[in-house]
């Protein structure tokens, strides 16, 4: 059966990139404006899969997608660590002398400021996006203008790499999570979960319960705090829990919904850095 991957950007982009190496290029790729349109694919069966970045190594979390993932009811299949890597590129047969501006999403060109500064000729200009900035180079016969872009993108639009590797920070990763409607059959044994649990409002239950996780030989990987809105006070947190032995995690869910708060288990995956 075929893959239906849903992903938010355009052919080119980093969540592009990610669904062609998990799924390969036989896939159908399904190409959205927002996260939330991704989450909504899956929930309503139109994609198999969902990509959704969730935390950068820079920029840290991705909030709202941990709202819209728990928000649709779906559960983490997977994960994948992508080394964020910027080409500038232009149409073919230009020299970065030729090049007045340069136009990125935001991000991309913060995290390549350090390159940037040696060009003061170049402007640099907020887009909306990397890859529809190729893209709209390529279709518009853009002189003059570069796009700071994944290198898949360069392939997809046929534009040229001027300079490779320009961001700032080497090991910058952005960590992806696969999207299912319910839980996957394993190939193998999980050893990572990412769960959410509202934590009763009683003093030192953090602790406890990050103790209970300790003694059990847990690891905590990442743990984000968001207020629960219609509870003043009250925290939920989303956490991922690195483990060797899954009877210690099963053991340690059941007591944490029994004597902690409300549990709900979002995935139980194999950890892709392990």
């Amino acid at each position: 059966m075929k893959q239906m991957i849903a992903i938010q950007g355009i052919p080119g982009s980093f969540h592009h990139q990610v669904a062609i190496q998990e799924y390969g290029r036989e896939a159908e790729i399904l190409t959205f404006s927002t996260f939330e349109e991704v989450a909504k694919a899956v929930f309503k069966e139109e994609a198999t899969v969902g990509v959704m970045a969730i935390e950068n190594s820079i920029a840290g979390a991705i909030l709202p997608n941990y709202d819209l993932i728990d928000r649709y009811g779906l559960k983490i299949i997977g994960e994948y660590y992508l080394s964020i890597s910027h080409q500038f590129m232009v149409l073919p047969g230009q020299k970065i002398e030729d090049i007045h501006e340069v136009r990125s999403h935001p991000m991309a060109l913060l995290q390549c400021k350090a390159f940037l500064n040696h060009y003061p000729e170049i402007k640099p200009i907020d887009d909306i996006d990397t890859a529809t900035v190729a893209k709209r180079i390529s279709e518009q016969k853009l002189k003059g203008v570069a796009a700071i872009a994944s290198e898949i993108a360069a392939e997809i639009y046929n534009l040229e790499i001027l300079v490779s590797d320009i961001q700032s920070v080497k090991s910058n990763f952005t960590r992806f999570i696969f999207l299912g409607k319910t839980a996957q059959p394993k190939d193998q044994t999980p050893n990572k979960a990412s769960i959410k649990i509202t934590i009763q409002n009683k003093a030192g239950s953090l602790a406890r319960l990050l103790t209970h996780f300790n003694n059990l030989h847990l690891d905590l990987s990442k743990i984000q705090s968001i207020p629960v809105i219609e509870k003043p006070w009250e925290y939920a947190f989303f956490i991922d829990l690195v483990f060797d032995n899954y009877h210690d995690y099963h053991e340690a869910m059941r007591v944490a919904k029994a004597e902690f708060g409300e549990l709900k288990i979002l995935g139980e995956y194999h950890n892709r850095k392990a």
